[in-house]
């Protein structure tokens, strides 16, 4: 499980409740994530959804892209689980999904740290989308779509959620 700064779900939450019901849990830094998947034989990297679009789309927390991305490159398969409620087949794709930016100071107060020097910038977008086309199999209690697409989408999410 990847800690998820800055707010730490990660280490909070998922490592918790995978601990919780007995699932063998392993926490890294959220940068560690291409080191352990080259090195560990990783096969599957499961994620979470809070939105995806009609053709697969999907916007979870920031660094799920780059899961996505990490996997295709190490061979291990990319996997998100998350209920029906999450898919919205009005959606066309996720680039018709808003992303929320949070506030600079999120990011420095969780980390302890002196604020950044007034020429410094910040940037903290909260989610991100991972394309379909990098997604091996989206799965919610209406079964499991495999390289979700729009008519895969279509046929297993049709007549709302």
């Amino acid at each position: 499980a990847t800690e998820t700064r800055p707010w730490l779900q990660g280490a909070r939450l998922t490592a918790w409740e995978l601990a919780r019901d007995a699932i063998p849990v392993t926490l890294i830094a959220d940068s560690a994530a291409a080191t352990t998947l080259r090195d560990d034989a990783i096969r599957w990297v499961i994620v979470g959804a809070d939105r995806i679009a009609a053709n697969g789309d999907v916007a979870n927390k920031i660094g799920t892209y780059a899961l996505a991305v990490l996997a295709r490159q190490h061979g291990a398969r990319f996997m998100v689980v998350a209920p029906s409620g999450t898919v919205d087949m009005g959606l066309r794709s996720g680039n018709d999904i808003p992303i929320e930016y949070r506030d600079a100071q999120e990011i420095w107060k969780t980390a302890s740290a002196a604020p950044p020097p007034v020429a410094v910038s910040v940037r903290n977008p909260a989610f991100d989308v991972t394309p379909a086309a990098l997604i091996d199999a989206l799965v919610s209690e209406r079964g499991v779509v495999r390289n979700p697409g729009v008519h895969s989408m279509a046929k297993a999410f049709a007549g709302g959620q």
